[in-house]
C-alpha cells in the first residue's frame, strides 16, 4: 500500500492511500551513492560537506542520470537507474504500515534520523554525516529517513489516486520537457519531520538494479 492513512499525522492532502503492484524484483543499494564512489566516477565531487563516507549531494537529477550513465559503461551488466517513486516507498516501509519505518511520531529520535530535531520547523544548522551512522531498516537499507533527499525517477503528481495500479512505474520524463519536477522522497539534514519544508539543498540518488 503506497501512500498514508487520512488519520495520518502530518500527511500531505495528496498522499492517498493505493495499492500498488511491483511486478519485477529489483536490487536497491543499502546506501546512498557516497562522495568516494561518485569521485572515481565522475572525476569530482560537488558536496558541500566534504568526506568519502558521506552521501554525495548538492547533485541535480540530470547530474544523477550522468552518474548513471557513466555507471552502466562500466559495469553494463549491472543496469543501474534510479528506482521509481513506488519501489522507493516500498523498500524504504520493508513491510511496515508505520508512519516510519521504525514506527510512529514517538519513536522518532535524532539516535535514529538526521533531520531537524523538529516535527514542523527545518533547521539548515546540521550537516550530513556518513552512510550507515544510523540504523538500517528490516532488510538493511540505511537512511531511507533525513540524510539526503533521495531522487526517483518519476515526474511529480499533484495527486497520487486511489486507483489500483499494476505496475510501480510512474510518469516518466521526456527528454524535451522543460521545467519538469521530479519526485525526491525521504527527508534530509535539515528537514522537518513531517517533511512540508524542503530544504535548499539537492538530493542524493539511490541506485536501483533491476534483475532481468
Amino acid at each position: 500500500m503506497m501512500g498514508s492513512p487520512e488519520a495520518e499525522e502530518g500527511r500531505d492532502s495528496d498522499e492517498d492511500l493505493h495499492k500498488v503492484t511491483i511486478n519485477q524484483g529489483f536490487w536497491l543499494a543499502e546506501t546512498t551513492v557516497t562522495q568516494a564512489l561518485w569521485q572515481i566516477t565522475m572525476g569530482e565531487n560537488p558536496s558541500h560537506f566534504k568526506s568519502d563516507k558521506r552521501p554525495v549531494e548538492t547533485v541535480s537529477w540530470e547530474d544523477s542520470h550522468a552518474f548513471i550513465d557513466k555507471l552502466n559503461q562500466i559495469h553494463s551488466d549491472l543496469s543501474v537507474r534510479l528506482p521509481w517513486e513506488a519501489e522507493w516507498e516500498y523498500a524504504c516501509r520493508a513491510g511496515t504500515k508505520t508512519p516510519f519505518n521504525f514506527g510512529d511520531k514517538q519513536d522518532l529520535t535524532l539516535e535514529k534520523v538526521n533531520y531537524s530535531g523538529k516535527w514542523d520547523d527545518s533547521d539548515i544548522k546540521g550537516e550530513t554525516k556518513d552512510v550507515k551512522t544510523y540504523p538500517c531498516n528490516a532488510w538493511g537499507l540505511y537512511e531511507m529517513h533525513g540524510n539526503v533527499w533521495e531522487w526517483c525517477e518519476d515526474t511529480w503528481r499533484d495527486l497520487l489516486s486511489k486507483d489500483v495500479i499494476s505496475n510501480s512505474k510512474g510518469v516518466a520524463r521526456d527528454d524535451q520537457e522543460a521545467g519538469v519536477l521530479q519526485v525526491v522522497r525521504g527527508g534530509s539534514w535539515a528537514s522537518t519531520a513531517d517533511l512540508r519544508v524542503l530544504p535548499p539543498v539537492t538530493s542524493s540518488l539511490v541506485m536501483t538494479v533491476a534483475l532481468s
